[in-house]
């Protein structure tokens, strides 16, 4: 089961650069998208219904092009959950939910901290998107989170983390939310797979930054401590260009 991740900054925009093509190409069976910034109803359904996906679910903000998320699936789920039931954040359309017989599929676009307001806003969602993961876990042992953290963990991560260590993003109490994410019994696949430094999932379109490979890894698919044994691939795809950000994936086999 491959499953692909990607903030697309935008789904209209990512398809007048090619997204359709690089789909078909790449051949996910789970692609879970963030930042679409669009409702249903501005996009051509039946794009992705021929490229081989009949079930699409979209959780879109309240606001107009703003945020939203989406899921595109060869199968049929057994349960789609729109949200988390948090009213704080659901109105921004954060996180949507597939549940297969193997494994549940979450698509996630935290906040960013761009500013004072929208930093405590951010830190408040991590604080109850974990007591909701927690539960979630209770009941879904098998679970996927793929998406947009906003977050750099580790020096690793970041081209240049002296630097930003003051920007959010790679904050102290952001690198210390993730770092206890993955200890309440997640898998950061692609670190657990790949030690090399250099791999990144965002960069900033200022001065060159992603033909000088100056990014940040702030895409992750979290896969609950169950998955390790099913865990065969975690990859980046940063040849994709369709966004600020690039493709990221995992294989499992069951």
């Amino acid at each position: 089961m491959k499953i692909v991740s990607y903030n697309v900054n935008g789904i209209r925009a990512a398809l007048k650069k090619g997204f359709m093509d690089w789909l078909e190409a790449a051949d996910p069976d789970v692609l879970c998208i963030q930042e679409t910034k669009a409702h249903p109803e501005q996009l051509d359904l039946q794009l992705f219904e021929d490229a081989g996906y009949p079930h699409h679910y979209w959780f879109s903000a309240q606001k107009k092009g703003y945020s939203g998320v989406a899921v595109l699936s060869k199968r049929e789920p057994k349960n789609v959950a729109y949200g988390t039931s948090i009213e704080s954040m659901d109105h921004e359309g954060r996180n949507l939910r597939l549940d297969f017989d193997e494994l549940s599929v979450m698509s996630l676009y935290l906040p960013s901290g761009t500013n004072d307001a929208r930093l405590d806003f951010k830190l408040n969602y991590m604080a109850e998107f974990q007591e909701y993961v927690n539960d979630l876990k209770k009941e879904i042992p098998n679970l996927l989170i793929c998406g947009d953290y906003n977050i750099c963990h580790e020096a690793i991560d970041i081209h240049n983390p002296v630097q930003n260590k003051n920007t959010s993003g790679f904050l102290p109490v952001e690198r210390e939310w993730i770092g206890n994410f993955i200890q309440s019994g997640f898998i950061d696949t692609f670190r657990h797979l790949n030690k090399e430094p250099h791999n990144y999932s965002w960069w900033s379109y200022r001065a060159n930054a992603r033909n000088n490979n100056k990014g940040w890894r702030i895409d992750y698919c979290m896969a609950s401590q169950p998955l390790e044994s099913n865990l065969k691939r975690a990859f980046i795809l940063p040849e994709a260009r369709h966004s600020d950000h690039c493709p990221i994936g995992v294989e499992f086999e069951f």
